[in-house]
């Protein structure tokens, strides 16, 4: 077992937990240890980890070293935030309340060791924490105000600070919990990395239907992953894996973001990486970014609440009105006169500080080009939704789609795959659709989708489960050269 505790002092470390070394901070910054495998677990309880201190530099180095560092810099970080503990609060509120109905109190003190508390109760709760911030002894102080329980603020427990009494119980817990992680390593037999793969089972239009999330997953494990379907309630956990791969409609302020923050600060891999969400996600700036670099779009104008009444004389009718951050065609509205601009283009800037309206272009169909890495691996054409003007309609109680065609890569014009990569090009080198308008023949860039649908049936019908080996075979190898650097 590749287990490590670093301390300040082994000589004065109490404890001795079977199967696992104690070693000081310093002989691990100083490389005195050997060559340690490069996914060995680093257990940091180290007295602290301001800044710059011992317990700081432990936890960095050894997520240079590619070592799983508990708590990860990020974990030290989130310690100290008030906003994060305000999150946390309000996302187990439910297990908060839960925990303590019971409680007399005005406050109280919750102390937790590798996920576990001596009154089992609270095990649940514990639990959660730790996977949270990922440090093996920690102290959760929490309040009631107004008759409901609020978490203050978690901070780590020297190993002083831990009653002698509850040795014999920090003993059991370390070992069960370093035992059970070690049988479910053994369980996972030759294979590697692990990869998560985040979905929202309630959303009504996902990226990807069941079946191509399964054929993800059977994809991901023939290249050799380790891979588990996680929900927004696994944000705690992200630290264990090495690649995130998000399956949800992504928006900025959402917990799509976070996750790809987290996951980006943890070290791991992921797609949508957060700048790419910030930049697709956001209309304004895309029709900023291809206007700067002449990219054909629609005659695009931003409008503000002030400048509302001075565009109208740039437009013509009828014209399309979209919220920064639509998406699946919600948040997209057409406009057919000039009263009708001025209603819809009002109750849009009652919600965004900016918007835009652009050209109306009239087609049977749009172009969606997918690219990963700078690569097209798949081309489709969506049709509108019957007499509708979008490939998406929304109506009260359904949602109709317009049909669809996948295309061989070489069967689409030169001039709509080389526009879809310059486009793709300055968003990054994630996964990417981008939508392009062929309208009297010239072609025009409606957007670029981080994100992009691949649905079982639809995006992969020409290339079958080769499409979901060439996207996790990316993820392998990503992955492969982040772990070498």
């Amino acid at each position: 077992m590749n287990v490590l505790l670093v301390v300040d002092n082994p000589k004065n470390w109490p404890l001795n937990i079977p199967n696992v070394g104690v070693v000081s901070a310093r002989d691990y910054l100083e490389s005195r240890l050997g060559d340690l495998p490069r996914r060995t677990r680093v257990f940091n309880l180290c007295k602290s980890y301001r800044y710059q201190t011992m317990g700081y530099y432990v936890s960095l180095i050894a997520a240079a070293r590619g070592h799983k560092a508990f708590p990860s810099i990020t974990s030290i970080l989130d310690l100290k935030s008030r906003s994060v503990m305000r999150l946390v609060s309000e996302e187990m509120d439910e297990i908060i309340q839960k925990s303590f109905k019971q409680i007399q109190s005005e406050t109280f003190e919750l102390s937790i060791y590798f996920g576990k508390n001596l009154a089992m109760k609270y095990d649940r709760l514990s639990m959660e924490l730790f996977n949270l911030f990922r440090c093996p002894f920690l102290r959760a102080f929490f309040f009631k105000k107004d008759g409901k329980w609020h978490l203050r603020n978690v901070s780590m427990i020297a190993v002083s600070d831990i009653p002698e009494n509850h040795f014999p119980y920090v003993i059991d817990f370390a070992g069960a919990y370093l035992e059970g992680h070690e049988q479910k390593q053994r369980r996972r037999k030759s294979r590697v990395y692990d990869l998560a793969i985040l979905i929202d089972p309630d959303e009504k239009m996902p990226p990807s239907d069941a079946k191509a999330i399964s054929k993800f997953e059977k994809a991901a494990e023939s290249c050799g992953f380790n891979t588990e379907i996680i929900t927004k309630n696994d944000y705690h956990r992200l630290p264990v894996f090495d690649a995130l791969f998000i399956r949800e409609t992504t928006a900025v302020n959402h917990h799509t973001f976070k996750f790809a923050q987290r996951a980006e600060a943890e070290g791991l891999f992921v797609i949508d990486d957060p700048q790419s969400i910030i930049r697709c996600t956001n209309k304004v700036y895309l029709a900023e970014l291809l206007g700067q670099h002449r990219i054909p779009s629609p005659d695009t104008v931003i409008i503000n609440r002030k400048s509302l009444d001075k565009v109208v004389s740039r437009l013509s009718f009828p014209c399309i009105i979209k919220q920064p951050d639509s998406s699946f065609s919600q948040g997209v509205v057409k406009a057919e006169d000039y009263d009708d601009f001025m209603i819809k283009a009002g109750q849009m800037l009652q919600k965004s500080e900016l918007i835009i309206a652009q050209a109306f272009m009239p087609t049977a169909f749009d172009w969606r080009i997918g690219t990963l890495a700078g690569e097209v691996i798949y081309a489709c054409k969506y049709y509108m939704a019957g007499s509708h003007w979008q490939i998406v309609e929304w109506k009260k109680t359904s949602v109709e789609m317009g049909n669809t065609e996948a295309l061989k890569i070489e069967d689409v014009p030169d001039a709509v795959i080389k526009m879809a990569l310059r486009a793709s090009r300055l968003i990054g080198e994630g996964l990417y659709g981008i939508d392009i308008k062929t309208f009297e023949s010239k072609n025009y860039v409606i957007e670029v989708n981080d994100n992009p649908s691949i649905d079982s049936g639809i995006e992969d019908d020409v290339m079958k489960e080769g499409l979901y080996l060439k996207i996790m075979n990316h993820f392998m190898e990503s992955v492969r050269r982040k772990k070498a650097v």
